[in-house]
C-alpha cells in the first residue's frame, strides 16, 4: 500500500518510510535513532507482525490495519516527553474525525459514531477500542530520541481481548489505512506544535479533557494488582488522572488500567 504524507506534514519536512510488513515500527525507530536518525520521521506500514502495546502485551495489526510510530528528538526532560502522548490521541482523534468526515460526504450517509480518548493512550469509538499510542524514549547522544507508536483497527479488530474493540470497517467508515495515515501525519504536525516541547501542554490538556471518555463518572483504575476507585475528575498537569473517593480525598494515578463504573460491576476485580 502507498503511504504519503499530508500537505501540513509536508510543509514541516517530515518524511515517511513504508513496509510492506515489519515486525514492529516503534522497534525500527527506536533502532534508527541509535544509529544517529533524528527525525522526524514516520515509519508506517499496513501489516506489523510483532507490535506491543503497553506492558508488553502484544497489539495484534493484520494486513489493512495502520501501525505507524513517528520518531522525534527532543530536548526535554523524560516526564515532560511522556506528555506527548496526550498530543498523540488528540492527533489521531482529529485524523479519524477526518476520515469519517470524507466518508459521510462520499457516501452521502451518517457517520453516528463518537471518537472519544480513554486515559492513558487509547481511542474509543461507541466505548470499544479503535485506536492504541505506545511511546517510548530512549537517551541517545544527550538527546531524547521518543517513539510514538499508533495503531489503529481500519479493516478488523481482535477478539477475545480485555477491552472490547471495533475496527473503522465494523463501524460501517470505509477508508483505507492510507487514508488515516495521511490525516494522521497533519493532525500530528498540528498538535504536536501546539505541544512545543511541553510549553503548550495546558493547550493539550484542555482540549484532552474535552473529548475524555468517563470524565466525571465513576471509574476503577487495575494498578499493581488493586483496585482504586473514584470519580474521574481530571488530569492535572503532568498528565496523573485524578480520582476522588467519596469523602472527596483526591488521588492522583500516574498508570493503570482504566475499567469504566465501579470495580465490580466493570469486572476490575
Amino acid at each position: 500500500m502507498a503511504f504519503a504524507l499530508g500537505p501540513r506534514a509536508r510543509a514541516q519536512n517530515y518524511r515517511v518510510e513504508a513496509f510492506d510488513s515489519i515486525g514492529s515500527t516503534n522497534a525500527e525507530a527506536l533502532e534508527r535513532a541509535r544509529a544517529g536518525e533524528r527525525g522526524p520521521l514516520w515509519l508506517v506500514t499496513d501489516q506489523q507482525t510483532a507490535g506491543r502495546g503497553r506492558r508488553q502485551r502484544a497489539w495484534v495489526s493484520p494486513r489493512g490495519n495502520l501501525a505507524a510510530t513517528i520518531l522525534e528528538t527532543v530536548d526535554v526532560q523524560p516526564a515532560i516527553a511522556a506528555t506527548l502522548g496526550f498530543a498523540a490521541g488528540l492527533a489521531l482523534e482529529a485524523a479519524l474525525q477526518t476520515v469519517s468526515v470524507e466518508h459521510r460526504m462520499r457516501s452521502g450517509g451518517f457517520a453516528n459514531s463518537k471518537f472519544l480518548l480513554k486515559w492513558p493512550n487509547d481511542v474509543l469509538a461507541d466505548g470499544q477500542k479503535l485506536s492504541g499510542i505506545l511511546l517510548e524514549a530512549e537517551t541517545i547522544g544527550g538527546h531524547l530520541a521518543v517513539a510514538v507508536g499508533m495503531g489503529t483497527n481500519v479493516v478488523s479488530a481482535p477478539e477475545g481481548t480485555p477491552y472490547p474493540a471495533t475496527s473503522l470497517a465494523a463501524l460501517g467508515i470505509t477508508a483505507s489505512a492510507g487514508d488515516l495515515f495521511m490525516a494522521l501525519s497533519d493532525s500530528w504536525a498540528e498538535f504536536r506544535g501546539i505541544w512545543d516541547n511541553g510549553r503548550g501542554f495546558a493547550d493539550i490538556r484542555r482540549l484532552w479533557l474535552e473529548r475524555a471518555a468517563g470524565l466525571g463518572e465513576t471509574v476503577s483504575i487495575q494498578s499493581t494488582g488493586t483496585a482504586v476507585e473514584g470519580i474521574f475528575e481530571t488530569i492535572d498537569d503532568t498528565g496523573c488522572l485524578i480520582i476522588a473517593d467519596r469523602n472527596g480525598k483526591r488521588t492522583p494515578i500516574a498508570a493503570g488500567d482504566v475499567h469504566f463504573g465501579s470495580a465490580k460491576s466493570s469486572g476490575a476485580i
